[in-house]
């Protein structure tokens, strides 16, 4: 059967339009593809842009920022605290020098020793005088000093009451102790003076602030008011660093004085109570010597 014109020009026309339309598919799916490559790579380009800047801009940042100086330090308070900080770290050198000598001095064994006691209760027994008086003169503690102006007393007075020899070991006595009580009281002066002196060199400061506050330096004012606020507080806090220890460690040799001196008083009552027998004893032989005579 063969084909007729208008057959062929159906099927002809059937084909091209096929054709076109394969051919309009094809590059609406090309431009489709293309379009899908297209957006990942313009917001892949959109995030990268900013990322890049930022690297630019921190990357030249540092050049431009200028170095900021680093905070003073405590030294540097102290050397900027003015005048007052001069007397009041001499000061300080002065209460760590008493402490040490305290810690070194005021101690039972520059009072009294179990050894030079033993000592002396053999010797008094024995009535050895001189010999206890020798003992006295090498030892160093406060109850040797008492024994030997007790001995001194009665070696050269033999005719002498034991009143008066308790009156001189009394005198002596109290003499030491006060001689403790006064040594511990510069700490406690020490506590009053350094707060004082903080206080003056915090009033110097408030003024050098107000002086600041009230002259016409523009800007500059306000950094000569925060020196001289810094040098009020430092000035302030040094005071207090110094009196408040001060004041502890006063509290603390006072105690300790105190029972090194209850210490002396037992040791001397000690010795007193030796020699009063050794007094009896003696006007005990008077009678019996004078007995003897007649």
């Amino acid at each position: 059967m063969t084909d007729s014109p208008n057959n062929f020009n159906r099927k002809g026309g059937f084909s091209i339009k096929a054709v076109i339309c394969i051919q309009r598919c094809s590059v609406y799916h090309y431009r489709t593809f293309g379009m899908k490559i297209l957006f990942p790579v313009i917001a892949a380009l959109a995030t990268a842009i900013p990322l890049l800047g930022q690297t630019v801009t921190t990357s030249a940042t540092p050049a431009l920022v200028p170095d900021i100086p680093h905070g003073s330090t405590v030294l540097d308070a102290l050397r900027n605290a003015g005048p007052v900080i001069v007397p009041l770290f001499l000061l300080s050198i002065f209460f760590v020098m008493l402490v040490v000598v305290y810690l070194m001095t005021i101690r039972r064994g520059s009072v009294v020793s179990s050894g030079f006691m033993a000592t002396a209760d053999a010797l008094l027994r024995k009535r050895d005088y001189l010999g206890l008086l020798a003992v006295s003169n090498r030892h160093g503690e406060a109850i040797a000093r008492v024994v030997q102006k007790m001995l001194d007393f009665t070696t050269k007075n033999p005719n002498a009451d034991f009143g008066q020899v308790r009156e001189i070991a009394e005198t002596e006595g109290s003499r030491v102790a006060a001689s403790l009580n006064n040594r511990v009281t510069y700490l406690a002066d020490i506590g009053m003076i350094a707060p004082l002196l903080g206080l003056l060199g915090t009033v110097l400061g408030i003024i050098r602030s107000f002086g600041a506050l009230g002259a016409d330096l523009g800007t500059a004012r306000y950094v000569l008011l925060s020196k001289g606020i810094s040098e009020a507080l430092v000035n302030t806090c040094a005071g207090l660093a110094i009196g408040i220890p001060a004041m502890i460690f006063y509290a603390y040799f006072r105690g300790k004085s105190q029972k090194l001196i209850s210490d002396l008083e037992s040791a001397t009552t000690h010795v007193l109570a030796l020699l009063s027998l050794q007094y009896d004893k003696r006007t005990e032989r008077v009678p019996v010597l004078l007995e003897d005579e007649l």
